[in-house]
């Protein structure tokens, strides 16, 4: 399977199709008008358009060769095919089961070949760290598959036996913007236990919370916030909060359905305000992970009792983890308090490599004298006592400016993007 965002643009996705030589493409009725239509005879190898959502209107616009089914009459030709006397091949676990195409910063997006080895390293160490997980448990999706931390927090769900609810960004919450006034979000019809969420999306509810409780009465507002700060003290004591949880931040809750009991957030940093938030008022654990598409999406995922805020937790059993010193930057593994330096990971999930991009492979990746290979991540993170690591910097994040110093942008924009008034920023320096 080859994986490619539709917001990638044109130019990225025919080189994405390209690349792997794609003959099939599995698409949406809306993106087959909007974006396909005008790369279609750039992608001269494509044979077969399956469109999931019903019957496009036109037909005669793709070039010839081109066939276009919907995914109804794809399955009523499986259903019709003999296949009892074709001895099915299975894969083994150095076989790419996937291709995914990282956005990347700059340049025409890499793919990825993540293998099936790699997977299910991956998605063993993560479902390590969910206690409890099970037939019981309910997640809500609404992430792209296309980024793996959606991919493997699925393959999870269905290796455990949960059950998984699709949704979208657009339908999330009773607020959300393809919602009807007066009828129901998909969370609140659901009641998921099991949510991943990117920053933005908790940044989102953390403002919508913040709101209403500036249009409380006075009373109202002290009570909330003296049940906050409350709730504050004694989750750093290691105690519980019952009284407080179903009587304050009850409603706070079912925002989400009222039933999730692990939140984990991962794709980018959460700011220290916002994950005590919400600890607090959605009365469940909030876990910050850590892990890249070349990792398979498995890196670090924080402890369940962990309430401490800004760390991303220790390596997942799926893999090690080490600095390397960064002597441009001025990080060295010989740090004190605590070591400090490039993050390198290794272990079972680390993927094979880039897809026809040898160059881009070989600077990625490097095998050690006992043929574990390491990835080089280019972020920068130091490791505290309890083996927990905290990311602090990012190799290219950091721009020099005219004096000489060192700015990291994404420091400016989580702190920034917290205010009240900013709904979403980019910094730059010039």
């Amino acid at each position: 399977v080859v994986t490619l965002y539709a917001t990638l643009g044109g130019p990225a996705i025919v080189h994405g199709l390209n690349e792997t030589e794609v003959t099939t493409i599995i698409t949406s009725k809306e993106l087959m008008q909007t974006k396909l239509k005008e790369i279609v005879s750039q992608v001269p190898r494509l044979r077969h358009i399956i469109t999931v959502d019903g019957k496009p209107t036109t037909w005669s616009e793709f070039p010839k060769g081109v066939i276009v089914h919907t995914m109804a009459s794809v399955q009523a030709m499986g259903a019709k095919a003999d296949t009892g006397s074709k001895q099915q091949a299975r894969p083994v676990p150095s076989d790419i089961a996937v291709i995914m195409y990282t956005s990347g910063s700059t340049g025409v997006p890499k793919g990825v070949m993540i293998s099936h080895c790699n997977i299910i390293a991956g998605i063993t160490g993560m479902a390590e760290r969910i206690p409890n997980l099970g037939e019981k448990d309910i997640y809500i999706g609404y992430l792209p598959l296309a980024h793996v931390l959606e991919l493997s927090a699925e393959l999870v769900c269905l290796s455990h036996g949960c059950c998984i609810g699709y949704s979208s960004p657009q339908t999330l919450a009773d607020q959300s913007s393809k919602i009807k006034k007066g009828s129901k979000g998909d969370v609140t019809t659901l009641k998921p236990t099991l949510m991943a969420a990117v920053p933005e999306i908790m940044d989102r509810i953390y403002k919508n919370v913040m709101n209403k409780v500036n249009e409380m009465t006075s009373f109202q507002r002290n009570l909330f916030i003296l049940a906050y700060n409350y709730k504050m003290e004694q989750i750093s004591k290691g105690y519980t909060t019952p009284l407080c949880d179903s009587l304050i931040f009850r409603k706070v809750r079912m925002l989400l359905g009222g039933k999730i009991r692990i939140l984990l957030c991962g794709g980018a940093p959460l700011s220290a305000a916002t994950q005590r938030f919400m600890n607090i008022c959605f009365c469940c654990p909030v876990g910050q992970g850590y892990g890249l598409t070349e990792s398979a999406g498995a890196g670090t995922i924080t402890e369940v009792w962990d309430y401490t805020t800004g760390r991303v937790g220790a390596p997942l059993v799926c893999c090690e983890i080490k600095l390397m010193n960064w002597e441009e930057g001025g990080y060295y593994n010989t740090d004190k308090p605590y070591p400090r330096g490039e993050i390198l990971i290794g272990g079972q999930n680390v993927t094979v490599g880039y897809y026809k991009n040898e160059v881009r492979t070989k600077k990625d990746f490097t095998v050690d004298e006992n043929g574990q290979r390491w990835l080089h991540t280019g972020d920068i993170g130091e490791f505290h006592q309890d083996g927990c690591l905290k990311i602090i910097d990012r190799k290219k994040d950091l721009v020099k400016l005219q004096a000489g110093e060192y700015v990291s942008l994404g420091k400016v924009e989580a702190a920034l993007k917290n205010l009240p008034l900013v709904d979403n920023i980019c910094a730059y320096a010039s």
